[in-house]
């Protein structure tokens, strides 16, 4: 129980570990090791059998730590978190995440200079699954943006850093790997008590609630002072490496992210390009992955539950399609910040006790 009451920077750090043993000690040791003490840490696991759990007991003193008899999905057990939360800002983290010590820092500071900000990303670097570092340093992510496809990818990804991504922009919605959330903006934007949409699961509900919020006319910033290093398994051209299940998940949400968020004349003004992706996923699905074919049974069935949403979504709209639409481009589109933000002071926090 926090004993002090949490000032207006405090953040609630939110993990969810799935067999995540190989990750988890390392990643919450570089949490513990920021130099930011106005926090508190929850780890939600979703029934872990790979020694997961063993490891949390470790971190018991230091963390929260809730065991869920069965495998929510990420998007339900970071809510899960979320709700437990005392913070007004939420940093959503994924287990094969290590930070950097001053990460958090960066993000608040970020995210301090321009209230209408309701997420903070910053420089994600990629990690060998060993958590050694590739021969030459490759980008893993500055941000997502979206195709005209409707295709959502990460700023730089796979890239080699040669100094590049140096200053602070406005991006269209952070990787929930490691992304910063304003409180105010959480509920906002959430549907039904659900900051991630539970239908999700896994897998791109990052970029529903990024897509959603810009609806709402929140921004998301990236600031290059936070840095830090991720194990990037789902990337574009490995699909056939990945589990069925979650090459399912990606079929499904792809169509419930669009079905919710997308309007009619923004639908039609990239109706093509839509289309030619949808055909290639539909004969995929038809010729060679049939598991993922239940996506859109579960689309079928939960079609009502999904329009419902849809509805509540745009009462909350309040940005024009014009504005929407800036957003989305082949390349990757970022919007700059107000050079009056490119530099933040640094800030040390007072320590918030717990017991």
């Amino acid at each position: 129980m926090i004993k002090n009451q949490p000032d207006r920077d405090f953040v609630s750090i939110t993990l969810v570990t799935y067999n995540s043993g190989r990750f988890i000690k390392r990643c919450l040791e570089s949490v513990l090791d920021q130099r930011y003490d106005s926090k508190e840490i929850i780890v939600v696991d979703n029934a872990s059998t790979d020694g997961t759990i063993d490891i949390l007991e470790q971190f018991s003193d230091r963390c929260t730590v809730i065991l869920n008899d069965e495998n929510v999905g990420f998007a339900a057990a970071q809510n899960q978190a979320i709700r437990m939360a005392q913070g007004d800002w939420v940093l959503t983290l994924n287990p094969d995440v290590l930070l950097l010590p001053d990460f958090i820092q960066a993000l608040v500071d970020a995210g301090n200079v321009d209230p209408k900000v309701g997420a903070v990303c910053g420089k994600l670097l990629a990690i060998r699954a060993t958590f050694d570092f590739p021969d030459k340093p490759l980008v893993d992510s500055t941000g997502i943006y979206f195709t005209p496809m409707l295709r959502h990818l990460d700023r730089g990804s796979q890239e080699v850093d040669n100094g590049h991504f140096t200053r602070m922009e406005y991006v269209f919605g952070a990787t929930a790997a490691a992304a910063l959330y304003r409180r105010r903006m959480i509920e906002d934007i959430s549907l039904n008590n659900e900051f991630f949409d539970h239908d999700f699961f896994v897998y791109r509900e990052d970029a529903d609630v990024a897509w959603r919020a810009q609806l709402a006319g929140w921004k998301c910033l990236y600031t290059p002072l936070a840095r830090g290093y991720h194990v990037r398994n789902v990337l574009p051209g490995n699909r056939r490496a990945l589990p069925a299940d979650i090459n399912m998940h990606s079929v499904k949400n792809r169509f419930l992210m669009r079905i919710k968020n997308i309007s009619g004349p923004l639908y039609w003004k990239f109706f093509w390009a839509i289309l030619w992706r949808d055909l290639i996923v539909i004969a995929c699905c038809l010729l060679w992955e049939h598991s993922s074919l239940k996506a859109f049974v579960f689309l079928a069935r939960n079609w009502s539950a999904t329009i419902r949403k849809r509805r509540q979504i745009r009462a909350i709209t309040r940005v024009s399609d014009v504005y929407m639409e800036s957003w989305f481009s082949y390349q990757p589109v970022s919007k700059p910040a107000p050079v009056a933000m490119q530099r933040v002071p640094a800030r040390r926090k007072p320590k918030v006790s717990r017991s």
